[in-house]
């Protein structure tokens, strides 16, 4: 029989709702039942494409015995980490606390009042490899509970304790990072640079995206190579290797050793929105035809693959497929001669690292695509029969719901690639998910500007949005705006950011996770630090601080400063963690350097001057296009407001920390000025 997570929204949740453990969703009526039983609480968090969550499932959620050891001795509550960032947050750190790591699936033991006592993650159902079985596990708190009801409370207590004084620890000290602190940073990141296979420090190596972004922006203001240098190194690197799909486009979550070659197979979304924009700025800046590639590839991948039919992007794409994880991406070199016939198939496993003995499992072998082929034509038709003969095999499951902050990433990335690249059906697949935020996100709350996080099949989920939510999905708005030139997605980010300001600021230059009026838990956490997605600290950092250049709106632009002090702090001891606070301290220091394209919107002219201006690396620029002055349709917006034409001919008005020079008129001079590498666009 199902158990409550068959009505779950959250798909992970879904896949546990045949167990035979009596689950709940995490809910005050779940800790009211422990209470009322008298009985401790397991919190099970996991996620849809994890593979140790599916192994954990499979051996232990699934067997009998041990959901009735669950089911007499707790109440069980299983939680989607993606759906409640603000529960994992929590109890990650009580896991990490105790355990000097954390990771998924997550298992934590807690009173009725939500505070935890004992934590680890996967347990196997046997012992193994010095690690407790987990019926073993469950067996020993259950008489702990029974037995030492007071030591249990003290532990409780005591980590409970230690988690406040924790989170009391964190604050900005207002200051933003200064060229020096940028610098610091800079070679503190080349310390831990892998200059042979890319990327920084050892395996498991994760795509360092945020930190990417700020190299990117450090070589445009300072011209150093170092930094290029290293964007550069890790960028080919990942996309040749394993982690990249070379027949499908976009990025799995990891590499598990430090050589890119193997994967932890899943696809999240927001690993691919992020990198599609990393690898966009990495070809603005270099014109490097294989970030152009990249681009198109993961791009394709998103609208293929990840797009929900109302219009939304998907969390994930599963590592498993048929139980084995990597089964629908691993070839043999004997399955491409199948595909192939014996010449193609021959060599196209030596072009694609395809060996006997294999490179992953099972003699398997994951795609690898060290050099460019010679033979382009003949390339590209075997990718494609590739492609086609990987269709038919049985595909990893999809998470298909809408989050929020992710969707966000995912505009701004679509958004500017589109521009960039000349492909309207991106900018409109960009708009389309900004469009399902609006209609099925937005609204909640008295006033009607408050997110939820989640939803599916067109249905908003019942979990507030926490702090990442709102600056993504700021960001992507603000990302649109610049390339549109759609006037109502400036408001709604400055909407979205009032909320930010009123709801999350924890009064001290920084920001909570989770907003003031939102459940309590045991504790409400704040985190600075960037893990897979750039914190929602500095995220709504660089929102505020962008929306700010576009409006004049001080207040935005002094929050983003004082929140840019947590970055500054830990520019030189730990920059890996604060790689989106860093990428917002280039642009604080480089700008704000405004760019106002005025002119009719079907005049050519004023179509390459706003592509010039979108294709300028220097960080803190913002691009406004628009009618211009005395037009029926002048704009209302600070950037634009009062500019004309300029000997009747569009124009491109450009301002520098609030000092404005002379329009011109020109794709060569605004290049020079926003320091864009294309000359004259083909229009």
């Amino acid at each position: 029989m199902a158990n409550r997570l068959a009505d779950s929204t959250s798909p992970y949740l879904q896949q546990h709702a045949d167990n035979p453990v009596d689950w709940w969703e995490w809910s005050e009526d779940a800790f009211a039942e422990a209470r009322r039983r008298g009985v401790p609480v397991f919190i099970s968090v996991g996620y849809s494409a994890c593979h140790w969550c599916h192994v954990m499932a499979h051996e232990s959620f699934e067997d009998d015995a041990i959901a009735q050891l669950l089911n007499d001795n707790f109440v069980s509550i299983k939680v989607d980490r993606e759906e409640r960032p603000d529960v994992d947050s929590v109890y990650m750190d009580a896991t990490v606390a105790l355990t000097g790591h954390g990771g998924w699936p997550m298992s934590v033991f807690a009173d009725a009042d939500g505070r935890p006592f004992y934590a680890g993650t996967y347990f196997p159902p046997q012992p193994r490899h010095g690690m407790p079985s987990f019926p073993q596990l469950l067996t020993a708190i259950t008489e702990s509970w029974r037995d030492r009801r007071d030591e249990v409370a003290g532990a409780a207590e005591r980590i409970t304790r230690a988690l406040e004084q924790r989170e009391r620890a964190v604050a900005s000290e207002g200051t933003p990072p200064s060229a020096g602190d940028l610098d610091a940073a800079v070679a503190a990141l080349r310390q831990s640079y892998d200059v042979a296979r890319g990327g920084f420090g050892r395996a498991p190596k994760f795509p360092p995206s945020m930190v990417l972004e700020f190299l990117l922006r450090h070589a445009a203001r300072t011209g150093q190579p170092d930094s290029l240098a290293m964007v550069q190194g890790t960028c080919e690197a990942m996309a040749r290797g394993g982690m990249y799909d070379q027949l499908g486009g976009g990025f799995a979550r990891y590499s598990v050793d430090d050589s890119w070659v193997v994967p932890h197979f899943e696809k999240m979304l927001y690993d691919n929105a992020l990198l599609l924009r990393v690898y966009l700025h990495w070809w603005r800046a270099t014109g490097d035809p294989l970030a152009e590639r990249v681009v198109r590839e993961t791009a394709e991948f998103l609208l293929r693959d990840m797009r929900t039919p109302e219009g939304g992007f998907a969390a994930a794409w599963d590592a498993d497929s048929e139980g084995v994880e990597g089964k629908f991406y691993a070839w043999t070199p004997e399955q491409f001669i199948d595909v192939l016939g014996e010449d193609d198939g021959r060599w196209a496993a030596a072009l694609l690292e395809v060996t006997p003995a294999g490179t992953f499992e099972h003699g398997m072998s994951t795609l690898q695509l060290l050099r460019d082929p010679e033979d382009r034509e003949r390339w590209a038709r075997v990718r494609q029969q590739l492609f086609d003969a990987r269709a038919l095999r049985v595909p990893p499951g999809r998470d298909d719901k809408v989050v929020a902050a992710w969707n966000g990433l995912a505009i701004a990335a679509l958004a500017e690639a589109g521009a960039l690249l000349d492909e309207p059906e991106w900018v409109d697949a960009a708009r389309g998910a900004a469009d399902l935020l609006l209609a099925v996100h937005l609204g909640a709350g008295e006033e009607g500007d408050r997110l939820v996080r989640t939803s599916r099949d067109g249905r908003a989920g019942s979990t507030d949005a926490v702090l990442e939510d709102y600056a993504d999905v700021a960001e992507g708005f603000l990302a649109l705006y610049a390339v549109t030139g759609e006037e109502e997605w400036l408001p709604l980010a400055g909407i979205l950011l009032d909320v930010v300001l009123a709801h999350f600021a924890d009064g001290e230059g920084g920001f909570y996770d989770t907003a003031d009026d939102a459940e309590r838990l045991v504790l409400r956490p704040r985190d600075p630090s960037d893990n897979a997605t750039p914190s929602g600290w500095l995220a709504a950092a660089q929102a505020l601080l962008t929306h700010a250049a576009y409006t004049g709106v001080s207040e935005h632009r002094l929050a983003a400063e004082r929140a840019l002090g947590i970055a500054a702090d830990l520019a030189a001891r730990a920059p890996r963690g604060v790689g989106w606070g860093l990428a917002a301290g280039e642009a604080l220091l480089d700008g704000p350097r405004e760019v106002a394209v005025v002119g009719a919107a079907d005049d050519p002219l004023t179509r390459a001057l706003h592509r010039v201006a979108l294709m300028g690396t220097a960080p803190g620029l913002v691009v406004a296009v628009g009618p211009p002055a005395g037009a029926p349709s002048a704009s209302d917006v600070p950037l634009l407001r009062d500019r004309p034409l300029v000997d009747g001919r569009a124009a491109a008005y450009v301002c520098w920390q609030f000092t404005c020079e002379a329009p011109v008129t020109t794709e060569e001079a605004l290049a020079v000025r926003v320091g864009a590498r294309s000359g004259p666009s083909p229009d």
